[in-house]
This record gives C-alpha cells, structure tokens and sequence, in this order.
C-alpha cells in the first residue's frame, strides 16, 4: 500500500527517503503530515531543545504559602501550588 518516498529537508535541503515502514506507522499514529526534517536535522533539533534551559517564575504556593518555582507565567485568576500540594491536591 505505501511506497517510499524521497522528500527534502527543510533545514539542510538534503534529500531523505520516507520508507513505507514510516508511513505505516505516521498512519497508525494518526499524524497527518509527513516528517518535513532528516533524521540527522531532527536529532539536532531534538538535542537543542533539550539543552536549552526553561525560563522558570518564582511563585507562592496557594496552599502552604511556600515559595516555589514554576515553568510558566503565574496568572492570579488561579491558585499556583508547590509539587508536594500539587501532587496531594491532583490525588484528592
């Protein structure tokens, strides 16, 4: 049913081939598009993402009022919570 396909990287413009085993299983997955990188522009890709540090906002925790730290922007329409209440509050 799928035939391998030569697609171009966007990063590096090489040509990478798409196998028929890859598009087997993007279809089983669900994903629509196909893979727009190479194996190797993925791979950097990936390595620089994980490298990067996360910009991280310090906080007050809603429930115990200790200081704490979270990877995203605190908004005061709602409660921010240390991981210890976190954990206690998303078990409850």
């Amino acid at each position: 049913m799928y035939e391998d396909k030569t697609l171009v990287c966007r990063d590096c413009g090489a040509e990478f081939v798409f196998t028929a085993g890859e598009q087997e299983f993007y279809a089983e997955k669900g994903f629509q598009n196909e893979p727009t990188r190479c194996r190797e522009c993925r791979a950097a890709r990936k390595a620089n993402r994980a490298a990067a540090p996360r910009e991280m906002f310090e906080t007050t925790c809603a429930a115990c009022g200790k200081a704490t730290t979270v990877p995203f922007i605190p908004k005061s329409d709602r409660p921010i919570y240390c991981s210890e209440c976190f954990a206690a509050h998303r078990n409850a």
